[in-house]
């Protein structure tokens, strides 16, 4: 029997469905901390998420962290691949940037498959709102870098009313940025 390694999160991708991603950068330095760096995070994240058909259903990008909400293919182990891939192509852009070759940028992330209805729904919530909960925006539908928009503008009103309505206070995610 093969034990977890202590000292980093475990990733058990053994079924298809629904994943929460978390992700800080390394010592939470803000990274992303212009529009320009945001938008290209973001970018990459939504092109490297068809290029592994990971189904984005929520995100949020701050200076120093993210989190998205995605459906997985139906070999849901690519999400190594493609978090490895996001995060290299992004901090080797990053690193350009600033002038600092091979300069660690990203930390461990957390994956977490979520098994129970009022569970997604309560973390598609908590990712609309995070630009709110770290006090980057006051309303999260005004934040360029979060799904929030565009989830008041696709999604059907009955279902946004259901997310909207499930509280995000006890919701357990590693959000310490």
């Amino acid at each position: 029997m093969i034990s977890d390694w202590p000292h980093a999160p475990v990733h058990k991708l053994t079924e298809k469905g629904a994943y929460m991603v978390t992700c800080g950068t390394y010592k939470k330095k803000n990274y992303l901390d212009d529009p320009n760096r945001l938008d290209f995070f973001q970018e990459t994240l939504f092109t490297l998420a068809e290029e592994f058909n990971w189904q984005l259903q929520a995100w949020a990008i701050l200076s120093n962290h993210y989190h998205f909400v995605a459906i997985s293919p139906d070999n849901p182990v690519t999400l190594k691949s493609y978090l490895s891939k996001l995060h290299s192509v992004t901090a080797r852009r990053l690193n350009e940037c600033d002038d600092s070759s091979g300069r660690r940028v990203w930390y461990q992330y957390y994956d977490t498959h979520i098994t129970y209805e009022k569970s997604y729904f309560a973390r598609l919530n908590y990712v609309h709102k995070n630009p709110v909960h770290h006090n980057v925006a006051k309303m999260a539908a005004n934040y360029k870098w979060c799904s929030a928009f565009w989830f008041t503008q696709h999604s059907n009103s009955t279902f946004r009313k259901t997310v909207e309505s499930f509280k995000i206070d006890t919701v357990n995610v590693y959000d310490d940025y």
